[in-house]
């Protein structure tokens, strides 16, 4: 395939499964096209288990580096610090409790050597609970980078975890900042000029919980994202009548029960994965 080159760039915290993190690497080191590095953060302290998870990976493939930080610093920030060790151009975000499918980096760092003009690109994902098999929704965005602009406007238009930028790119821009660290850091990168695709086939099992809703719930993240959707129209992303739409139907989301969150969720943002175990399983 070439002489491919391209880093992943993982981060892991206290709470994160031990499990959770193996199925990840496992399905990080078993790719039709593997990565030349993965840098994985350890942001903060972690337990043993997940210690011997990443020595397990490390005496195995070389390709691993580990950068320990003192303290959990969040995310963004151990992604900003990551992206300084990246050796490589071109970076495939990873989250340390999903998991890729076997081809993911074959067709989204092919696309990237082929499509130079292109700064970012992601794909679909299959959100699945519990097991990958039970693949409950489907994340869809737009192809396109026009669609995406418009798509940007309303709703985070990549999937974070199925990412792959030009890091030159994103340190320019100061790289993560502030809640959502990842929408914010689009915004920037389409109000700068950089060029998007999203690859219309999923690419990744995403890890789908309960939590998920609560997380994305109550007063604290409603005016989180209040203030995400002010420094939008701050920068001039978003127009006035905009503005005011978003801060309705987000807020209106963030504060109604959790149930309600849930199935809007999983049955009107979401394209609903049905009868897929009748039709052979879940491509």
């Amino acid at each position: 395939m070439g002489n491919m080159n391209f880093s992943v760039l993982m981060s892991v915290y206290i709470k994160e499964k031990p499990e959770f993190l193996k199925e990840s690497l496992d399905s990080v080191f078993n790719q039709t096209l593997l990565p030349t590095e993965v840098i994985l953060i350890e942001d903060g302290p972690l337990t043993n288990e997940l210690y011997n998870t990443i020595k397990d990976f490390s005496n195995k493939h070389k390709e691993l580096k580990i950068i320990p930080l003192k303290k959990n610093y969040g995310l963004g920030h151990a992604l900003n610090i990551g992206l300084k060790h990246c050796k490589y151009n071109l970076v495939a975000r990873m989250d340390s409790d999903d998991i890729c499918k076997p081809n993911r980096f074959e067709k989204e760092i092919k696309f990237m050597y082929n499509n130079n003009d292109i700064d970012i690109c992601s794909s679909w994902i299959d959100e699945f609970e519990n097991d990958k098999n039970n693949v409950v929704s489907q994340r869809r965005i737009p192809e396109t980078h026009e669609e995406i602009i418009k798509y940007a406007k309303l709703r985070c238009p990549v999937n974070h975890p199925t990412v792959v930028y030009k890091r030159d790119k994103v340190i320019e821009l100061g790289g993560y900042k502030d809640f959502p660290e990842d929408y914010y850091l689009w915004i920037k990168m389409i109000m700068n000029g950089c060029k998007f695709y999203n690859l219309q086939e999923s690419l990744l099992y995403f890890r789908f919980t309960s939590d998920l809703y609560k997380r994305r719930g109550g007063w604290k993240y409603a005016k989180d994202d209040l203030r995400a959707q002010k420094k939008f129209y701050s920068v001039g992303f978003l127009t006035k009548r905009e503005f005011l739409f978003n801060v309705i139907v987000r807020s209106t989301i963030r504060l109604i029960p959790v149930e309600l969150r849930s199935f809007i969720y999983k049955y009107i943002l979401r394209k609903r994965i049905l009868l897929r175990k009748s039709f052979g399983g879940t491509k």
